[in-house]
């Protein structure tokens, strides 16, 4: 997400920096450079206006002007306004209310709201440890109730039963009863889509919100659609009473201007987005992570929670044992690699992590992808066990077979070996320093972990990767590794 936007403003922020001094009429230029790259990434044009002429007026004030470091100083600016037109502070979906705590979902047919009812209930379940009671109210398009139930059996979800040829305001009735009945602390309430908002499907939506009086409107709308998304959104504002939105597919959205217009315009706050197909991609929006991701700030506190979430506790404390006595073999590499998978992948790891956006051009670049970590997987599922722990043993014979077996030439065994050799000496290093600590504190401790494997081959120049204990050592208070 904000690809686009991301490269048009590194360009520009990168003749700013290391500059001794600038001038109102230098930064006025770079300014208008950043007008053209919000346009292009589709932010409304009042988004763009407003924004410019905030940045601009902190921009030629003296803290810049005279400041040791200007470039820095503008980008910080810069920062500041991409939160403020994000919606400043994060904002949580509101469950403090006697239970049920009714959730409306609302939008136009195709938006994935279905979908995003049943991710934010998998989220609602196991994240804040809530008992969810999903209901489609969608008696138009047909099977939408069916396509809940299942969707509700995958993540374990409880779904309203399904009584043919009830209508909507009756379903959101019954559902209301059920959820008191039964203890549940949210009602999910999935309710009907149509091509274009119309006056039919307003007052519908009215009748179930006078029925469950919902303690959160969520419209749920497609951020690919772009400007068409926040028109969406106004429509819909001005006839339910919205309390947030949720942009779906922002994982395929590179320029960003749903994001960017639609606090501004609609006054409503995004409290989630889909980043993803997978029934668990959706996350919390950050206004602040959005906008260091888009100034190539990366967002390292986004990644230490990935890591807590998809580290297993026996595992990692397994590793930092190992760590500890300065063995690290070919077994290990590959944990490293399954690692990075459940965290969603090189490039997702990349763009998360601060000044990557040069090293993933590089990984682009040479090929080095998600791809390129499964034929090293391959090639190391190619040895026997033995050999996995021990790859002294790995003879000129023993590579021709690997490789033959893995579909691989031998040189790339060779980059492989090599890769985990550097990893390797890199460990013994660290343990003769006494610097281990702070590895096995990520592991042990409740961080990320041994980190991301480097020298990664293929790349350009022998990029050398991510490097280990990169992360904090200790996470933020209140998280803990599934267990």
């Amino acid at each position: 997400m904000f690809e686009s936007l991301s490269e048009r403003l590194a360009g520009v922020f990168d003749k700013l920096r290391g500059r001794g001094a600038l001038n109102e009429l230098e930064v006025r230029a770079a300014m208008r450079e950043v007008r053209v790259a919000l346009l292009e990434a589709d932010v409304a044009l009042p988004v763009v206006k407003d924004f410019i002429d905030r940045a601009t007026a902190r921009a030629v004030g003296a803290e810049v002007l005279k400041s040791v470091t200007p470039g820095q100083q503008v980008v910080k600016i810069v920062h500041d306004a991409l939160v403020e037109t994000l919606g400043g502070e994060s904002a949580d979906v509101e469950l403090n209310v006697a239970p049920p705590a009714v959730v409306m979902m609302v939008g136009l047919q195709g938006s994935g709201k279905t979908t995003t009812t049943a991710k934010l209930s998998k989220l609602l379940k196991e994240k804040r440890g809530r008992k969810v009671l999903m209901a489609s109210l969608d008696v138009n398009r047909p099977a939408a109730q069916d396509q809940l139930r299942i969707l509700g059996e995958q993540v374990g979800v409880a779904t309203l039963p399904i009584i043919a040829g009830q209508q909507p305001v009756d379903i959101a009735r019954r559902a209301l009863q059920a959820a008191k009945l039964q203890g549940f602390d949210v009602l999910m309430l999935d309710t009907a889509g149509r091509l274009h908002v119309d006056q039919a499907l307003m007052a519908e939506m009215k009748a179930v919100a006078t029925v469950s009086e919902p303690a959160e409107t969520l419209l749920v709308v497609d951020s690919l659609t772009g400007q068409d998304a926040v028109n969406v959104a106004e429509n819909f504002g001005r006839d339910v009473a919205l309390t947030g939105v949720v942009l779906t597919r922002m994982d395929g959205d590179a320029r960003g201007g749903a994001a960017l217009s639609m606090r501004f315009i609609t006054g409503k706050p995004i409290k989630f987005i889909g980043t993803g197909e997978k029934i668990d991609q959706i996350e919390p929006f950050h206004p602040e992570r959005a906008a260091g991701r888009i100034l190539g700030m990366g967002d390292v506190v986004s990644l230490v929670e990935r890591a807590a979430e998809t580290l297993d506790v026996a595992e990692a404390e397994a590793m930092a044992a190992k760590l500890a006595k300065g063995k690290f073999d070919l077994n290990d590499l590959r944990a490293q690699f399954q690692q990075m998978k459940k965290m969603g992948g090189l490039g997702a790891l990349a763009k998360m992590l601060p000044g990557m956006s040069k090293a993933q051009e590089a990984m682009d670049k040479g090929n080095v992808n998600d791809k390129s970590i499964a034929r090293l997987e391959a090639i190391i599922l190619s040895m026997t066990p033995k050999e996995r722990a021990k790859p002294d043993l790995l003879n000129a014979r023993r590579k021709i077979r690997i490789a033959k077996g893995a579909g691989v030439t031998v040189q790339e065994v060779n980059k492989l070996l090599k890769m985990h050799a550097d990893m390797e000496t890199a460990m013994k290093r660290l343990k003769k320093m006494g610097g281990l600590g702070a590895l096995a504190g990520l592991f042990g401790g409740g961080g990320m972990g041994a980190g991301l494997p480097g020298g990664l081959p293929g790349a350009p120049g022998g990029m050398p990767g991510l490097p280990g204990g990169l992360m904090p050592p200790k996470l933020p208070g209140g998280f803990k590794f599934k267990r």
